[in-house]
């Protein structure tokens, strides 16, 4: 399996390169040269837990880089480390309403399914190659305490993170900063995930600094996490054995996207329904074909509080042919006008009846919180509300699975707010408030913000 990039100039790499890569050396992100197929019914058939599932299904897209042998034995340790023995179990919530627990995992949200694999991923190949690589990420709350439980541990991993200075709730932030280990460090930035996001991409278009600090990336630019999502929506589209319609909360568009990818490889997924919050960038698009920028408004939902939506490069790159000059042309126009113009013909083929989209803001997500609370004696986050709520708004005759993404103790104040219920935090993490934090401010400058990298891991370590 080879891999191009989105914008068509980069070097065609094998997956391990990618995986090390993250970013493009173009600016673009990388995507398989073809989709391949899922495994055969009857192969899936005969696995007996997550981990064989996520072997099966990831395996074509590493090819022969990594030993098959070895990816199971990566996979099995990786969801080795998750609360419930399903990994991501289903659970119905209405009359054809599911939603997936995405949030079982050790910091308790959907990017520790992708996360702990992909930092064994990075353990495997550095050891292979005796290198050593310094991530630097964006968060706008989950990723961030994700990425540095995956690589925690990691001897040849070091990693910056940055996150909106009080743009994550509580609970995320001190999963971040209550982190103890040499090799990471958390950021706030003086400004908005966007501009976290801008700093990331600059510093690995920086080419003499990409290539003195051996940067590597851990967001969802990075093909692996998307890689990696794509097996739960495997799972729950065959778990139920019929097509689904799969709804996502989303702001960055990578887990709407592995889904997509689920589907493009065969997994029987008849739509996609996008759940927004006030940020509705998305939905606008889906629904009125307007990517246009406005200012970002702090919700209750941080994860999502996003412009830019990174991933949403890829299905572009699909829906023009695969020519990657039209694609940075149209990506470079975005950044310098603040709107994206997609053909009409293009959005009709390749957005309507593919996507549905809705958005709802604070006093509508508080509502539906308080709904499930009350109808089904659950408690969910503000993130998972969204898309419960689009859910029930779109559904059609098909089941639809609404992807939880985080579990209520990450959002206790807006849980608690809506339902008169505090939700507890699980046990390995029932003394958070009691740890030291640990972090540095920073400007949204990019020579800050190299320095910063440079200085705390220098090169020649």
């Amino acid at each position: 399996m080879r891999y191009v990039s989105t914008r068509g100039t980069a070097p065609e790499l094998a997956f391990s390169d990618v995986l090390l890569a993250g970013l493009a050396t173009d600016g673009g992100l990388y995507v398989p040269c073809r989709w391949p197929e899922l495994p055969s019914a009857d192969e899936l058939d005969s696995c007996s837990t997550y981990a064989e599932v996520a072997a099966a299904v990831i395996q074509p897209f590493i090819g022969d880089d990594i030993a098959a042998d070895e990816i199971a034995a990566m996979c099995a340790d990786a969801y080795g480390t998750f609360r419930h023995d399903a990994v991501v179990p289903l659970v119905q919530v209405g009359h054809r309403q599911w939603i997936a627990e995405l949030f079982h995992g050790p910091t308790l949200a959907f990017k520790d399914v992708a996360l702990q694999l992909v930092g064994r991923l990075f353990d495997h190949v550095l050891a292979a190659r005796d290198e050593r690589v310094t991530i630097v990420g964006a968060t706008s709350g989950d990723t961030g305490s994700a990425a540095i439980e995956a690589v925690r541990h990691c001897d040849r991993v070091d990693i910056v993170i940055l996150y909106p200075r009080g743009g994550p709730s509580e609970v995320q932030r001190r999963q971040m900063t209550t982190v103890d280990s040499p090799n990471v460090r958390a950021v706030a930035v003086e400004g908005t995930f966007d501009d976290c996001q801008d700093l990331v991409k600059a510093m690995f278009n920086d080419s003499p600094f990409r290539e003195r600090m051996r940067l590597s990336a851990v967001n969802s630019i990075n093909w692996a996490r998307v890689m990696a999502q794509t097996v739960y929506y495997v799972t729950a589209a065959r778990a139920l054995r019929q097509p689904i319609t799969a709804c996502v909360p989303t702001g960055n568009f990578g887990n709407i996207f592995a889904g997509w990818v689920a589907q493009a490889m065969g997994a029987p997924i008849a739509d996609f329904i996008v759940a927004s919050n006030t940020n509705d960038i998305l939905t606008r698009f889906v629904n009125d074909r307007d990517m246009s920028m406005r200012p970002v408004v702090p919700t209750s939902s941080p994860s999502m509080d996003i412009l830019v939506s990174s991933n949403f490069e890829r299905l572009l790159f699909e829906m023009n042919g695969r020519q990657g000059a039209r694609t940075a042309e149209q990506l470079i126009r975005f950044r310098e006008v603040g709107r994206l113009d997609v053909p009409a013909d293009l959005h009709e083929r390749w957005i309507d009846g593919r996507f549905r989209a809705a958005r709802f803001d604070d006093d509508e997500v508080a509502a539906e919180m308080r709904r499930m609370y009350q109808g089904c004696g659950l408690l969910i986050d503000p993130h998972t509300a969204t898309g419960t709520a689009a859910a029930r708004r779109l559904a059609g005759d098909l089941p639809v699975v609404t992807m939880a993404t985080a579990h209520p103790a990450k959002f206790p104040d807006a849980v608690a707010a809506a339902t008169g219920v505090t939700p507890a935090l699980p046990d390995h993490l029932a003394d958070l408030f009691d740890r030291p934090e640990r972090s540095d401010v920073v400007p949204a400058d990019l020579s800050v913000v190299e320095d910063y990298v440079a200085t705390r891991f220098p090169p020649e370590r």
